[in-house]
């Protein structure tokens, strides 16, 4: 299987939680490289990074309490941003209060809140969901992605495009 210019991001302070969302993850991959961050000043970093590489950023998995700006803010900032504002992003966190959740919900657009602890089935799923729907709005050639992500979707999305683009 190929690997995809899509990233998956993952901001998370305490290594032993960055370690399992990781590990979580692992199934995807093969095919969506997974980079990580500290705080909301190295998730910049690598965003950078991976923007100036001509790498997209499809999904962001983001702690709600972090050194220096929170997740929160951080997620808002992004949305914010031309290049990052298509990126699917999501609250993983055991401590946002309400008003900062609907202010991620608001302002960021967030796309899923998970409660810490999470199982891996549930993180699984909502990474598949949402990066299915990334792919089927930003990539032209949908095909390779159909054994990691959500196959019917994309066949669905598939059918569609070119009954479109028939007529």
């Amino acid at each position: 299987m190929e690997r995809s210019d899509i990233y998956i991001l993952c901001i998370e302070d305490e290594q032993e939680v960055l370690d399992a969302v990781v590990r979580d993850l692992e199934k995807l991959e093969e095919q969506f490289p997974v980079e990580t961050a500290n705080s909301a000043e190295e998730a910049r970093e690598v965003i950078e990074k991976l923007l100036d590489d001509g790498k997209k950023v499809g999904l962001i998995l983001c702690d709600h309490i972090l050194p220096g700006d929170n997740g929160v803010e951080l997620l808002i900032e992004l949305h914010k941003d031309e290049r990052t504002h298509d990126s699917r992003k999501v609250l993983l966190t055991g401590q946002a209060g309400l008003d900062d959740t609907v202010r991620a919900l608001n302002e960021a657009r967030l796309h899923h809140y998970i409660p810490k602890p999470w199982t891996r089935e549930e993180l699984l799923e909502v990474a598949v969901n949402l990066l299915t729907d990334f792919v089927i709005e930003q990539e032209e050639d949908i095909l390779p992605y159909m054994i990691t992500l959500d196959a019917e979707k994309l066949s669905e999305s598939i059918r569609t495009r070119r009954s479109i683009s028939d007529e």
